[in-house]
């Protein structure tokens, strides 16, 4: 394959030491949920609640949560942190009836809104917030938000612990699913931090310009950034990944985590469309648990 991508990112001697000492701190902390009915987001064929959630920190975390109506348990649609502000029940431009059939969980990471007290990321910002010590960067308490939504969409009834899928529109599908058990498929894209040395030159689009931003106010940091982020490269991830994984990325972008990781993965390029990514991927995990049809919005049919 022509010009794979060949990242130069160095494993930390202490990854697994880190990421162990992140889930035992995890582990050590109730998660001392709080649901309440959310009437404005219930409709005839599902309900919703506002849920609270302890991670680590410890910082309450948010998550909007539906279940459908009727006779389960229900296959799981788990929307995992994302870089932007607002996180909702579902994406938006999604079809809402896919509330019928999945139990969804919407959630919103330390930062985000519903979860910005007394924490309020900025974007851009989130993404270099802590970034030169590898022990006070965001991101590793975003990463355990992402586990602790599992752990606790895992504990509902309503939930067919067979199918739960974990999506994203970068690596914390990745990462969540090689730390924590439960997630049996993932949708996710290599973009933050795949190769982030090599990658944010490349480019002026946020997040990874927050990268160039850094280092040109603070040049002497180069080295303590990389080691930072090393510790979330899902390439060292990749191997812990054993279910299977649509991966929107290209083929010679993909290759290394492809060959690195250990379940079924599908690598898919971005055709540019909302609307054709969009039915992808819909038709992807409908196909995944065994359902005839995707559950499109109107405007996509």
């Amino acid at each position: 394959m022509a010009n794979v991508f060949q990242p130069t990112t160095v494993r930390p001697d202490d990854f697994d030491a880190y990421w162990e000492r992140v889930l035992g701190a995890l582990d050590g902390m109730p998660v001392a949920a709080e649901e309440e009915e959310n009437p404005l987001r219930s409709t005839e064929f599902c309900t919703a609640y506002k849920v609270r959630l302890t991670s680590i920190g410890p910082y309450r975390i948010f998550g909007h949560l539906s279940i459908p109506n009727g006779e389960g348990p229900f296959p799981v649609l788990i929307f995992l942190a994302r870089y932007q502000s607002v996180m909702d029940v579902v994406p938006q431009g999604d079809a809402n009836e896919k509330r019928s059939r999945f139990v969804t969980f919407g959630l919103s990471a330390r930062g985000q809104r519903n979860a910005d007290k007394p924490y309020a990321a900025a974007y851009p910002g989130i993404f270099t917030d802590g970034i030169g010590d590898a022990e006070s960067y965001v991101f590793r308490g975003v990463v355990a938000d992402c586990c602790r939504a599992v752990d606790y969409v895992l504990s509902r009834p309503e939930v067919d612990r067979s199918r739960v899928a974990g999506i994203g529109i970068n690596e914390m599908p990745l990462l969540t699913a090689a730390l924590r058990q439960g997630l049996t498929h993932a949708v996710a894209s290599p973009s933050f931090f795949y190769g982030t040395m090599d990658q944010a030159p490349r480019t002026g689009g946020y997040p990874l310009e927050e990268v160039n931003d850094y280092l040109r106010l603070y040049p002497d940091r180069r080295e303590a950034v990389a080691r930072t982020v090393a510790y979330f490269d899902p390439l060292f991830f990749a191997p812990s990944v054993r279910i299977p994984t649509l991966l929107w990325s290209g083929a010679s972008l993909a290759a290394p985590l492809v060959e690195a990781m250990d379940g079924e993965v599908e690598v898919k390029e971005s055709e540019g469309s909302k609307y054709k990514d969009g039915v992808y991927q819909e038709q992807w995990v409908a196909r995944q648990f065994g359902f005839e049809d995707a559950i499109l919005p109107a405007h996509w049919q």
